[in-house]
């Protein structure tokens, strides 16, 4: 692999942005390509994918929106390629990797990654990572919660080379096929990966035949240089400081030990340091997560302070540092389990969140419902016989922030632009029932003079016998924070339903369910912000109406008396919030 040095006048500003474009533009019809050519529905309904293209030093150019998880480890992705094969990185190749400790997440994100030659010059790298149903391993769909090793978690594919002159090497298929669940699933799934940077090749080639590779490089360089620029300007408007939080993760999956981990955030002029020292070491259960993954939780906070509508790459974050050693729950080694590494990243991403929150109130809330609260079911449907494995990441309440109540039903940090199925298509692909879809208002949320955001339920009737789920919830035991003041938010749990019997659950390995069980996942809510009794009495009274708090609840946390019509007794009112 020959990399080419070169010099040129740069191009005017015009013709960056035009090209910028066309890169933008190749990215978003890539993740097209995936949506609609691919077979597991986590993929093209949830759309649990992205896609992105690398200069060829392997630095992010340009992203499609999509993961945010995937954010910090494609150029990680792309340079254990680089380190891998060197100048054997040849015309028609495509590699393969979904290793956790070579850049990756867990192993049900598979990576491929085409290099992009521009007569017979590397000029870069696509990429599509995209999470596959199943990868085989210990249980149907591949993340076990008691997971103890990574080799209980599927296969690992260690950065092979999976085309040679654009041709499919069938070995690899065939080893796919024969250690997978779901093969033909599968199959679909890498076919649609390779057609997306199969196009983004071809849009390449496009624009540079179009504006010429000084113009495409220097592009290259803008791009980087420039988002470079805007986050230093950012990071100088902050004071200078150590920002520090410390929080406990839920238990791992094999025990329900509460795992302390914390984060420093130290700002010193135009550069940031995110350190992560005297987090508890790597645990035997699959809530770890590697190196790249915690470099994407970090980035995406960073990049919600930063500037949050910009396209990411690379030079947004040249001023940040990563400080963690390695073994820990945030930075685990080989062969530790990270099925559930977004609990672990997600835990990462809360921490950096809740050290700045104070510092940017305006762009950073209170705390949110933060896990996943992913739940599998798998069986063999009654109808067609075969086995299906179904995956989907609930919604949940976010914090309120300095000038708004939180969100409600929204998808968590890590988890970026996706979404829960439609239930219509929901009921069409499975042997299962919805027969609630409700927001979270029993439970509540944190009180504020801004309250937080609701978190949902939803309901699954199974309408198979020999049916099966398991799931890893965090945030069932520590609440979301609040901020100045504000309220705790609610815990999500998961809750198993058979005849009277309901047992509530956060992370099980298995539970065998029957024709006729609800299993009901219930998420959070987030915390709120600033003293409950300053929140107008007005808007405790709306909430009231809209069915969201009862009368208890207003009086309780608000200090707010309202009767059965939802009048407010004021004078009653004044007094409450005099006494408090």
């Amino acid at each position: 692999m020959e990399i080419d040095s070169h010099s040129s006048s740069a191009p005017d500003l015009v013709t960056q942005e035009i090209v910028r474009g066309k890169l933008l533009a190749a990215v978003d019809e890539m993740g097209i390509v995936i949506a609609r050519c691919s077979m597991s529905p986590v993929i093209y309904e949830v759309l649990d994918f992205a896609c992105g293209v690398c200069d060829p030093r392997g630095q992010l150019i340009v992203q499609t929106n999509g993961i945010t998880l995937f954010t910090g480890t494609f150029a990680l992705q792309v340079q254990s390629i680089i380190r891998r094969f060197g100048n054997d990185i040849k015309v028609g190749d495509v590699f393969m990797t979904n290793d956790p400790f070579d850049g990756g997440t867990h192993t049900c994100d598979i990576a491929l990654i085409k290099p992009v030659f521009i007569k017979k010059q590397l000029e870069g790298f696509a990429i599509a990572v995209a999470h596959w149903s199943e990868v085989g391993g210990a249980v149907a769909g591949s993340i076990s919660p008691s997971a103890t090793e990574i080799y209980q978690e599927g296969i690992r594919f260690p950065g092979l080379r999976v085309c040679r002159n654009d041709i499919v090497q069938q070995d690899i298929i065939e080893l796919i096929k024969e250690n997978t669940r779901l093969p033909t699933m599968c199959i679909g799934d890498f076919n649609a990966e390779l057609a997306a940077v199969r196009i983004a090749e071809t849009r390449l080639n496009e624009v540079f035949e179009k504006y010429g590779a000084d113009v495409v490089r220097d592009t290259y360089s803008y791009i980087l240089d420039s988002s470079e620029k805007l986050a230093r300007i950012a990071i100088e408007k902050l004071p200078d400081g150590t920002y520090y939080a410390e929080d406990y993760v839920d238990g791992d999956g094999i025990t329900s030990e509460q795992i302390p981990v914390c984060a420093e955030v130290r700002i010193v002029d135009d550069e940031m340091t995110f350190d992560f020292t005297g987090s508890s070491a790597q645990r035997n259960g699959p809530i770890n997560c590697s190196y790249g993954a915690l470099s994407s939780a970090v980035k995406t906070v960073f990049k919600a302070l930063v500037d949050p509508q910009g396209p990411s790459n690379e030079g947004w974050f040249r001023p940040l540092k990563i400080v963690c050693p390695e073994g820990t729950i945030f930075t685990a080694t080989k062969p530790a389990p990270t099925g559930w590494y977004y609990e672990g990243s997600a835990q990462a991403s809360e921490l950096v969140w809740r050290a700045l929150a104070e510092l940017a109130p305006e762009k950073l809330s209170a705390g949110s419902y933060m896990s996943l609260c992913a739940a599998y079911f798998f069986g063999k449907d009654p109808e067609t016989k075969d086995m299906f494995v179904h995956i989907e990441p609930a919604i949940g309440g976010w914090g309120a922030q300095a000038d708004s109540d939180g969100t409600g039903a929204l998808i968590a940090t890590t988890d970026g632009d996706t979404y829960n199925y439609s239930i219509e298509l929901f009921e069409a692909k499975f042997p299962l029932r919805i027969s609630e879809y409700s927001l979270n208002t029993k439970d509540g949320v944190g009180a504020g003079r801004w309250r937080g955001g609701f978190g949902v339920v939803r309901e699954f009737e199974i309408l198979l016998d020999g049916g099966h789920t398991y799931c890893s919830f965090g945030r069932n035991i520590e609440t979301p924070w609040g901020l100045k003041g504000g309220g705790n938010g609610t815990s999500n749990y998961m809750e198993i339903i058979r005849g009277k019997k309901t047992e509530r659950i956060s992370r099980i390995s298995h539970r065998d369910l029957e024709s006729g069980d609800v299993v009901r996942i219930v998420t959070g809510g987030g915390g709120g912000f600033g003293d409950p009794y300053s929140r107008p009495p007005e808007e405790v009274r709306e909430d009231f109406l809209d069915g969201y708090i009862d009368a208890q609840v207003a009086e309780k946390k608000f200090g707010v008396l309202i009767d059965k019509e939802g009048n407010i007794n004021s004078e009653i009112t004044a007094t409450l919030r005099l006494r408090r």
